[in-house]
């Protein structure tokens, strides 16, 4: 069985991940030998190769999210995004996150890639160096040591880093909230109660990781429509797709 595929969306809340996750699933799975729909964006790399070398739907597709995707992870996120949790230590924060997901990628995410499954997951370690490392000025390098310690150091395949203006983001992301919660009544804002400042280091902070690692991540800026950065998406999934099938 071959080993499976692991990509992680990137940004700052706000920044359209839910959306884009929600529609790079629903475009995998059309993804078959005899089905490449041509009206889809990226059907035209879909056609060279990746239905039929990389992508067959019968190997799954898994989608999940940090913090939670577990029950143990969903009681963690419950925690981490109250804003009731005001005081809730950087430290003590950056922790819950790694419990969080060396919970998630012993229960979730191994088991789906060791089954040749594609992963898809909201937020990854790049998101703890982004808020923790760089939001609560903890620095990258405890982050990047404890996701060694804590997760054996598992490294997306591919990383789609979404990445608007930080008033775009912020905007969309306040007005969400207030939204959800008057829904549903669950609390989710505690990140949304921060200052510019903090979202300000966060968005440079993703701007240092996608310039360190640019072989793995993917960087797509600017405040563009839904349908746009969903083209991008695909184009660049569809391409390191077929590379990995023909390295593999």
């Amino acid at each position: 069985m071959p080993r499976g595929f692991l990509i992680t969306l990137e940004g700052l809340d706000g920044s359209g991940k839910t959306t884009q996750i929600k529609r790079l699933a629903a475009w995998l799975k059309k993804r078959s030998p005899a089905d490449p729909r041509p009206e889809d964006p990226g059907a035209r790399l879909s056609r060279q190769g990746l239905a039929s070398e990389t992508w067959d739907s019968r190997r799954g597709l898994v989608l999940t999210r940090q913090p939670g995707g577990t029950a143990t992870g969903d009681r963690i996120r419950a925690l981490l995004l109250d804003s009731r949790s005001t005081a809730l230590a950087p430290m003590a924060e950056m922790a819950l996150m790694f419990a969080d997901r060396a919970q998630a990628i012993a229960e979730v995410i191994q088991p789906a890639l060791d089954q040749g499954k594609i992963v898809l997951c909201d937020r990854f370690t790049d998101s703890t160096e982004a808020y923790q490392g760089g939001g609560r000025e903890l620095g990258s390098e405890p982050v990047l040591e404890l996701h060694r310690l804590l997760c054996a150091n598992l490294q997306p395949d591919l990383t789609l880093l979404l990445l608007p203006s930080l008033e775009a983001s912020l905007d969309r992301a306040r007005r969400r909230n207030e939204s959800a919660s008057a829904k549903t009544g669950q609390d989710e804002g505690r990140f949304e109660l921060e200052q510019d400042a903090f979202y300000s280091r966060v968005w440079l902070k993703y701007r240092e990781i996608a310039a360190r690692e640019p072989h793995r991540i993917v960087l797509i800026e600017g405040d563009l429509t839904i349908d746009e950065v969903h083209e991008k998406i695909a184009a660049a999934v569809s391409e390191r797709l077929l590379t990995a099938s023909r390295t593999g």
